[in-house]
């Protein structure tokens, strides 16, 4: 079973949150309190990450990890849950999404996703994308890790960060185990994502996007992705990839208005 923390009364509706890469459970504690007033929060550690480092899945793995996610919520007696993931969490989340509806089950509530990526579906991105996962994934085996999170926080979509938010994320990340991070990371590649652009579409549950103004290239892609599906669009000013982490007094208010008022 996968590691998790809780927040709040188990008797209100149940709110899985799915943290991105090189996070873990504690990445939600600055807005799961306040979440916690209004559903029964559970946050998990994925696969190689935080408490979980045990857990390795195969390559490709987002089956597994799917498996893992919802046998970790029927050990905790959670049948119906609202759904939240960010960057890496948000893609399984969409995986999840489509192994239940596949299943016809209903325990999916909702769906709400924050900068993921639905998936590629050109041959030459898909290689491309496939060498640069190569690549880092080589770094993070071979550079000590504070020098490798040194480099990731470079990349292009955390420009939006201070130095010194920068800075407090390599410590905080700096914790992690990097074969345990190798394994999650080879095996939940984006090369490897089925695409799931139109998985929105053919949902009968409410589908929320949420992107910061300051993350153009998630806010491009996401104003493509609504245009081809039913997916509800939300964007926050003074934000970047991580919306939650920068804005979230208005990330909270938004996201309970969206999920709850729809099924109250």
């Amino acid at each position: 079973m996968l590691t998790l923390r809780r927040y709040g009364d188990p008797t209100l509706p149940a709110l899985v949150l799915l943290h991105g890469f090189l996070g873990n459970k504690d990445d939600w504690r600055g807005i799961a309190p306040q979440l916690s007033e209004h559903f029964y929060c559970i946050c998990l550690d994925l696969p190689g990450h935080g408490d979980s480092t045990q857990q390795t899945i195969p390559t490709p793995g987002f089956d597994a990890c799917v498996d893992l996610i919802l046998a970790s919520l029927d050990d905790e007696g959670v049948e119906q849950f609202h759904l939240h993931g960010y960057s890496l969490g948000g893609r399984i989340a969409l995986h999840i999404a489509d192994k239940l509806q596949q299943d016809n089950s209903p325990r999916l509530l909702s769906l709400s996703l924050e900068s993921c990526h639905p998936g590629l579906t050109d041959p030459e991105q898909i290689k491309q994308r496939q060498h640069n996962d190569d690549v880092w994934a080589d770094k993070l085996i071979t550079l000590a890790l504070e020098d490798f999170l040194r480099h990731w926080y470079q990349q292009s979509v955390f420009a939006e960060l201070s130095d010194f938010e920068r800075l407090r994320l390599i410590q905080n990340r700096s914790r992690n185990k990097p074969m345990s991070l190798y394994n999650c990371y080879r095996a939940t590649s984006l090369a490897l994502q089925t695409s799931l652009w139109q998985l929105p579409s053919s949902l009968s549950i409410p589908c929320h996007y949420y992107l910061g103004n300051e993350d153009k290239k998630f806010l491009s892609l996401g104003e493509k992705w609504q245009k081809l599906s039913q997916l509800q669009l939300h964007r926050f000013d003074h934000a970047g990839h991580n919306v939650h982490l920068a804005q979230p007094q208005a990330f909270i208010h938004s996201f309970i208005r969206n999920t709850l008022g729809q099924h109250k």
